[in-house]
Parts: C-alpha cells; structure tokens; sequence
C-alpha cells in the first residue's frame, strides 16, 4: 500500500503507515497539502491521495493490510454445506439470520457462510458457490405484508377466469385500469458523486403535479386522461364515462380497492350503466397483479429527467405525449402483460402463474 515517493519509500510499512495517519490529521487539523508534503517529505501526489482514501473509507483505507490470502480462503464447501447456505438465502432475509439488513450481497452471504461453517470467504469467492447455485443479482419484487396470499390464489384460480368467460361470452373488451402521479421535482436516473458518498439532489419549494388514468388491453389498445385535480371518486365518473365513450359494446374495467374506485358516488354511476361498464377489484395489497402499474414505471421512466418543466402546463403536455407515443405502439402495451407477475392474465391455464 506504498504511494510514497521519495526517499520515504525506504521505510517499513508500519512506519509508512504511521506517516499516512500523521499526514492526513495534519490535514484534518487545517494544514496546506504543500507544507504537509513539505513537512513529511512526500510527493503532493501521495498527500492527495491519502487524502481521497481518507475522505471515502476513514481511517480504514490508511491501515496496512496483512500480505498474503486470508485465512479459509482455499477452504470449501462440501455439497450438503452448500444446499443449506442456497436455501437460506432463497428462503430467508438476512435480518431472519441474524445478520444486518433485508436484501443479501455478496458480502453477507459470505458472512452468513462463516456464521455456520467458520469459514472465511472472499467476495469473488463467493460469487463463485452463486454461479454454481445458479443465483443471480436481482432487483428484489416488493410486495406488501399485508397482501392475502388466499385472496391471491381466489383471483388466479376462480375470479379472473370467471370475469375471462363472461367477458368473452358477451363480446366485451376487458380493461386493467390504474392511476398515476407526477410530480415536478421527480428525480429519476443516476447522477455521478464521489464513492461512498450518496449524491443530493436540491429539490425547490415550488412544486406541481399532475395525475393520470389509463387503461389497457392485451390488444394493445391504451386509453388515458390527464388530468390536475386530485382523484377522487368524481374523476373516476370522468373516466368511466369516457372508456364508455370507446367502445361499441360493454368494457370489463379491473382496478385496484382504490377508495374512489368503491365510492358511493361511483357504484351509483356504474348502477346507471351496467350494461355498458362493470367494474372489478384487485385483492387487497396486490399491485403487482395490475399490469397497468407497469405503464405506471414506464411514463416515470420516458419523462424526460434532463430538465424540469417550468409549469404545470408543460409537465401535462408532456404526460400526454407519453400517452399518445403509447397509443401508437400496441406492441408496448402488449407488452406489459408479459410481465412474470401478470402472464396470468395470458394464461388459459389458471394454475400456471
């Protein structure tokens, strides 16, 4: 770990080590990186870059570091040890074990294999035993813990093929319909920032928003309104009144137990127009099963995040030019519905999801 230049490479390393410290709280304590280079008789080059090392791992990044493998390294896994370790990172989170955190890493397995079998592993080590285990890095599925996996398995296996039939039975489009927000200090993408310190992102206090509703088809077909208001079981009339106005035959809309959704004021226009709209409700706490969230992430995602709308006007227009760029490509919205948490809604076979 020498960055020394100059005679000061003759040193022993735990000498060296001993000048990164004296250098670097020189530093800390207000010091010119030129007299502190001048004082230890270093390079301005190993003054900065003990000085990087310091501001991203602490005193840590100074310290010698012992030559040679750590300890276990070469050790390995026999197969039953390593059947256990899978599973347990299948079946658990690391907060279940013991261990710190709700999402595993390299570095915590290694931790959670060391915990049970005293064996010390690097990360690439254990990246290895991943492959091998045919585990990949993941974008964990969120979902929440209040969902009812009863009410889940009721929708695959009898309501949604019941509402596939009677839709189909009477000629009627079927519709998954959601609601989206959209603010005008949304901060989407990466940025670039200095390792180990999270980037900020200054937000001003004048905000504005506007909000959505669409509804899609395994077609292709998309239908939308944007809108400034809150929703509110008013809006929701709004809507449903203009998916109405699409078709030439009855619509099966299905959404989630949004309060507006169930609302006195929309169950009485629906009574009204029951033989040109019939509403259905999602389990509770399922969004997942709406392939319409999926349009949702995908406007978040297409806004541009280069700049900021200047009003609430220009932040409606351009929602509305993501849906009309959407009503022009079927082949995406088909494409929602291939998502593996909604391919139900493909499958002829209920038990297959």
């Amino acid at each position: 770990m020498s960055d020394l230049v100059g005679d000061a490479r003759h040193l022993s390393p735990s000498a060296q080590e001993a000048l990164r410290l004296r250098a670097v709280a020189a530093l800390v304590a207000g010091r010119d990186r030129e007299d502190v280079a001048a004082v230890f008789g270093v390079s301005l080059k190993a003054v900065d870059i003990w000085w990087a090392k310091w501001q991203v791992g602490g005193r840590e990044a100074l310290v010698m570091r012992p030559r040679g493998k750590p300890v276990g390294v070469h050790q390995v896994l026999g197969e039953a040890e390593q059947a256990a370790v899978r599973q347990a990172v299948l079946d658990h989170i690391p907060s279940e074990l013991g261990l710190s955190g709700q999402l595993w890493t390299r570095g915590q397995i290694g931790e959670l294999i060391f915990k049970l079998y005293r064996v010390r592993f690097t990360e690439p080590g254990v990246g290895k035993y991943l492959k091998r285990w045919g585990l990949t890095f993941q974008r964990p599925d969120k979902r929440a813990v209040e969902q009812d996996a009863e009410a889940v398995r009721v929708r695959h296996e009898e309501t949604w093929p019941a509402i596939r039939a009677k839709a189909k039975a009477e000629n009627a489009e079927v519709l998954f319909g959601d609601q989206v927000g959209v603010r005008s200090d949304r901060v989407t993408g990466r940025t670039w920032g200095a390792k180990g310190v999270t980037p900020v992102v200054r937000r001003t206090g004048n905000r504005f928003s506007v909000n959505a509703m669409s509804a899609i088809s395994t077609r292709g077909r998309m239908h939308f309104m944007v809108f400034t208001e809150s929703f509110d079981a008013k809006v929701m009339c709004r809507f449903l009144a203009r998916i109405v106005g699409h078709f030439d035959r009855k619509v099966h809309l299905i959404v989630d137990r949004h309060s507006a959704h169930r609302s006195k004021t929309v169950r009485a226009w629906l009574a009204g127009h029951k033989d040109e709209i019939e509403v259905h409700f999602l389990p509770s706490y399922s969004p997942e099963l709406n392939p319409d969230e999926l349009v949702d992430a995908d406007l978040k995602r297409s806004l541009p995040h280069t700049h900021r709308d200047r009003n609430q006007a220009e932040l409606a227009a351009e929602t509305r030019r993501f849906f009309h760029r959407r009503q022009r490509q079927p082949h995406i919205v088909r494409d929602y519905f291939g998502g593996p948490r909604v391919r139900y809604v493909l499958n002829e076979n209920p038990m297959s999801f």
